[in-house]
């Protein structure tokens, strides 16, 4: 599988760590920075650009993820969210890791690199590239409201006001 990884300084060098061990593991990394230790980076560009690298993979038919961090992933998660065809989940749990894929086919995670320790992370970054998403109806007809609303601004069949 490709993994797209992206950070900002509070996650530079917990990067490093996560990118050797998903390549260990036989996937294909593809790092989109930064490349250097900045202190007043901004991990905008960095974490749109590994989102849109997941999209644009998943769209020609690659299997793809993406892994981003920062100091608590929140603004990171928000940054990959903006991409179309993104669904980022913020994970701080093995729970959230798995239900990120399970229920809701979630193609980017956003992990605090400031909030859980290298194994903790390691942890749920294994769950989630390992956790397949099984297309319960339910949860599909879910993602699909999410993806009508994203193109069109609306839901069929529910009043968005």
């Amino acid at each position: 599988m490709r993994i797209h990884v992206a950070t900002d300084h509070a996650g530079l060098e917990f990067s490093q760590t996560v990118r050797e061990h998903v390549a260990a593991q036989g996937h294909e990394v593809h790092d989109h920075g930064p490349q250097i230790y900045d202190a007043l980076d901004d991990y905008p560009s960095f974490c749109i650009n590994a989102a849109r690298a997941v999209a644009r993979d998943q769209a020609a038919g690659v299997a793809a993820l993406g892994i981003v961090f920062g100091g608590s992933g929140n603004g990171e998660q928000i940054a990959a969210n903006k991409v179309q065809g993104i669904r980022a989940a913020l994970v701080w749990s093995e729970a959230t890791a798995q239900l990120a894929r399970e229920h809701n086919d979630a193609n980017v995670i956003a992990i605090g690199a400031r909030q859980h320790t290298v194994d903790e992370a390691l942890r749920f970054i294994d769950l989630f590239i390992a956790t397949p998403y099984p297309g319960d109806e339910r949860h599909a007809r879910r993602i699909a409201q999410l993806a009508e609303y994203e193109t069109t601004g609306a839901i069929a069949g529910h009043e968005i006001v």
